[in-house]
């Protein structure tokens, strides 16, 4: 037995010493653990493509999150997105690309849990960053070079509701993809037409950690 299956195995039966029931079917000897609480976390990957101002915005992020009987998702996610605007900043004589970040706390509750699919509707609330940045494009033809101004930001925050579908590959990995909204507070930068990066995002992610996947895993052989 690996050291990690020992761990699990042992923890099992000190925190359900008292409650767990054994059933014996046939040729088996089960321990019925499905009324007790499935511990689980993992670290998420995701990215996708949404629209800011009629123009496409790219966005990637990363979460770490505890998985509470595989209904409830708490922990951290952290996104960044980059969108090509092109927008001419007089000031400074040069077209600019927004760019930020930003991240919170992540809840997600799951549906359907012990089948293939599961639905869920992740929510995070946080605070960030946006700013413009200069866009290498032009930089050529600017005749300040070197000598510009330094990139503004501005604070911001930010909450975001979704929808997703998410895939079990394993115990161990999973899968998710679905479609987000992300509503922001009011930006106030130079150049000033976009004011929010608010809008929809569509994406797809990867999960790496310890799922429970519904099987028995103190199901033992009766020899």
């Amino acid at each position: 037995m690996r050291p990690l299956q020992f761990s699990l195995l042992l923890l099992f039966l000190v925190f359900n010493l008292v409650s767990y029931g054994q059933e014996e079917n046939g040729e088996y000897l089960e321990f019925n653990d499905r009324n007790n609480v499935v511990h689980g976390v993992y670290i998420g990957i995701n990215m996708g493509i949404g629209e800011i101002d009629g123009k496409n915005a790219y966005n990637g992020g990363l979460k770490v999150a505890y998985v509470a009987n595989q209904k409830f998702e708490v922990g951290f996610a952290t996104n960044f997105l980059f969108s090509k605007q092109d927008i001419y900043n007089s000031n400074l004589s040069r077209n600019e690309n927004l760019i930020g970040a930003y991240g919170g706390l992540h809840l997600e509750p799951i549906f359907f849990s012990k089948r293939r699919v599961n639905l869920s509707f992740p929510l995070m609330f946080g605070a960030g960053a946006v700013g413009y940045i200069e866009d290498d494009t032009y930089r050529e033809n600017d005749s300040f070079g070197d000598n510009l101004t330094k990139d503004e930001v501005d604070a911001i925050f930010v909450s975001e509701a979704g929808i997703s579908a998410l895939f079990n590959i394993s115990r161990y990995l999973q899968l998710e993809a679905g479609v987000k909204y992300l509503y922001s507070s009011k930006i106030d930068l130079p150049p000033t037409r976009i004011t929010r990066i608010s809008g929809f995002s569509a994406g797809l992610g990867i999960k790496v950690g310890i799922f429970n996947m519904g099987r028995n895993r103190y199901k033992k052989n009766v020899k």
